[in-house]
């Protein structure tokens, strides 16, 4: 099948090649949508995770983009709608995730996070719903700690916590045509190339005693994408952590 297929949906995944974007961006193919992955400068795992979808059948193409760049930002939809012919999905999974706090934090790694974690996602919004044809869903991958006010991670969870009001502000301007939610993962995956023991020492606080997943995640993609009376939600995938 080639990209420009009128009976195939086309998913636009940030940051998509590898962890949670990965299981979101094969979930999607699966379910039948082409995809078009991002990614930043992890461009040997996209080609890997194109490859390993388009040998199960589906579509898929890579795009690079630097979501730190606003013009880069607001050329990758368009460049996508060139590819496929169209869009129909948007997911915002692309974060970047460092230490700082609010008395130390150094201004340029506050601005690095806020230029990818907000202002690249809100570019995104923007273009996809300004060229979306019919309807069309958006996705925002969040954090559970938007409940709390740590401050180990202040410029991080702050531009998470600004992507929540923005699912919420952006589900009532861009409604009926475009649907906004979003999922907040809790204990899935270590941070970077740590061991997953930790992980299993902080599930003994969580209500159901377990850590979780990549597949949680994509499973509650699917299901905002197949709910079509569903908008400005935010499901968490934390085993109910955002509760205590």
């Amino acid at each position: 099948m080639t990209l420009k297929s009128p009976g195939r949906k086309v998913a636009l995944v940030t940051g998509g090649a590898k962890r949670i974007g990965k299981e979101i961006s094969c979930a999607l193919a699966k379910a039948g949508y082409a995809i078009a992955l991002h990614y930043g400068r992890s461009r040997a795992q996209a080609q890997e995770t194109s490859r390993a979808i388009c040998k199960n059948g589906g579509a898929c193409m890579i795009f690079a983009c630097d979501l730190g760049q606003a013009r880069a930002v607001e050329e990758l939809i368009p460049r996508v709608i060139q590819e496929f012919g169209r869009i129909d999905t948007l997911i915002n999974n692309a974060s970047i995730f460092e230490k700082s706090n609010l008395a130390q934090g150094d201004f340029g790694l506050w601005e690095r996070h806020w230029a990818v974690n907000l202002s690249a996602p809100y570019i995104l919004m923007r273009s996809f719903a300004q060229r979306v044809v019919g309807q069309g869903s958006i996705i925002n991958i969040l954090d559970r700690h938007i409940v709390r006010n740590k401050t180990s991670y202040a410029a991080y969870l702050l531009s998470k916590k600004a992507l929540a009001e923005l699912t919420k502000m952006a589900a009532l301007e861009f409604a009926p045509r475009v649907r906004v939610n979003a999922v907040a993962p809790g204990l899935i995956l270590p941070l970077g190339s740590q061991k997953t023991d930790y992980l299993d020492r902080l599930a003994r606080h969580v209500p159901l005693r377990r850590k979780g997943n990549p597949a949680h995640i994509a499973h509650a993609v699917l299901f905002l994408l197949e709910n079509d009376y569903v908008t400005g939600q935010v499901i968490f995938e934390d085993g109910g952590e955002h509760l205590i």
